[in-house]
């Protein structure tokens, strides 16, 4: 290990320590790599601009965060949450499947597990606990649950960074988060379901099938969104970039032309909001182009696939591991961080050890969302208290039996990857 990269290190972690974020951290530490290594500082600068003018589909990600944020601000939730209510709240713990099948409804339209939680989160954990229908801790633990599998189905902001760091086509990528996404809202509903006959909670009123076709047509031009990005890109009309900026035109149509839910004041704040949260992730994503260069000259990847081959290491064993890894590194750190910085490290292995990168990719995002609801520092448990004034401690009280479902369906995942592969491999993938 040479001297410069002992400096590198002992910057970053030591400026992580004390609270720098992540990407100043990376910056910050890289241009001491260089400067101790007797190389141009402005090579942090280049490796930067080189790594973004060649990453068009990076686009996607300011686009797609605007979107979920102008559905936020209008009134597409309250019509989807109505929509969800009239199909699923009939059933015991109605409010809680409402929960779940809201979040895979606009898991196709957000891609983000932030905006889900700060958007339905907020008015069905409030539906949730009035007139104790459900206690506080509960419906905030579900809601942080069902946000995660935002990232999961297409869109999704995190398998746009994977794509990046590993190359792999963010078109199966996105089928490949179907699948998966649909098996982690299937173990929450049934979950749901056990918790609420044990606990007795309240049956909802049904809403008369006759009135399901009116709130259909209410909510049906909010739920044609999924449709319109996945025929966009699956029907070779647009790229994923493309799509995420029709996804944000569409959001602005349909709320400030057919719904009329927005104004001008509130659109200028949506756009001052999206550029911050771009921002953010741009810095992040800067270090980690930044880093994947240091990685490399350092041979990183290289030593560590030597290892695991001498060490006989089984490409199952190696995914169970690694999952561990990403599971623990998620309760300290955010999903952007992991997929940037983390997982470049174990690309170059996964190629040595035959395993598919679309397989991995949508493991490491599951994974990494899973980590967003594990103490001590799940972002979506202080986002949800936030919004909400729910205390951490019963949000964590009722978290962990959601957790090891989402678990169980991780293990399934990593076990047979057919799970993932069936259908990318529908429309064409080869492996």
């Amino acid at each position: 290990m040479s001297f410069e990269i002992i400096i590198f290190l002992i910057t970053l972690f030591g400026l992580a320590g004390i609270g720098t974020p992540v990407g100043y951290s990376i910056i910050a530490s890289s241009i001491l790599y260089f400067a101790f290594g007797d190389m141009d500082i402005a090579l942090a600068g280049e490796k930067i601009l080189q790594g973004l003018y060649k990453s068009f589909i990076l686009l996607a990600v300011p686009l797609f965060i605007t979107a979920a944020n102008i559905m936020n601000v209008g009134t597409i939730t309250d019509r989807l949450l109505s929509f969800c209510i009239a199909a699923v709240g009939r059933f015991k713990g109605g409010l809680g499947h409402v929960n779940v099948v809201a979040s895979l409804i606009f898991s196709g339209m957000s891609g983000s597990a932030v905006a889900d939680a700060a958007g339905i989160g907020k008015i069905i954990i409030g539906m949730m606990t009035k007139n104790g229908r459900y206690t506080r801790g509960y419906a905030a633990a579900i809601t942080a649950a069902s946000a995660t599998i935002g990232p999961i189905i297409p869109p999704s902001i995190p398998m746009v960074l994977y794509s990046v760091i590993s190359d792999a086509s963010i078109g199966y990528l996105f089928l490949a988060g179907i699948v998966p996404g649909l098996i982690m809202g299937l173990v929450l509903m049934i979950m749901n379901t056990i918790i609420s006959h044990k606990r007795n909670f309240v049956t909802e009123e049904a809403v008369p099938l006759s009135k399901l076709p009116k709130i259909t047509s209410r909510a049906f031009p909010a739920l044609l969104m999924p449709a319109i990005l996945l025929y966009g890109i699956y029907g070779g009309v647009t790229t994923p970039t493309e799509a995420a900026a029709i996804a944000a035109l569409y959001a602005l149509l349909l709320t400030s032309v057919f719904y009329r839910s927005i104004s001008i004041k509130s659109l200028y704040q949506i756009f001052v909001d999206s550029a911050r949260s771009s921002a953010a992730v741009g810095i992040v994503i800067g270090g980690a182009f930044i880093l994947n260069y240091i990685v490399i000259s350092e041979n990183i990847p290289g030593a560590l696939t030597l290892l695991l081959q001498g060490l006989d290491v089984s490409p199952l064993m190696f995914l169970i591991c690694i999952n561990i890894l990403v599971l623990l590194l998620g309760c300290f750190l955010d999903a952007t961080t992991i997929i940037l910085v983390i997982v470049p490290l174990f690309i170059p292995v996964c190629k040595a050890l035959g395993i598919d990168l679309i397989h991995f990719g949508v493991l490491v995002v599951v994974n990494s969302m899973i980590g967003l609801i594990t103490p001590p520092y799940g972002i979506l448990l202080f986002v949800i208290n936030a919004v909400t004034g729910i205390s951490l401690k019963e949000i964590i009280s009722e978290i962990w039996i959601f957790i090891l479902v989402l678990l169980f369906a991780l293990g399934i995942m990593i076990i047979f990857p057919e799970i993932i592969l069936w259908l990318p491999e529908m429309f064409g993938y080869k492996g």
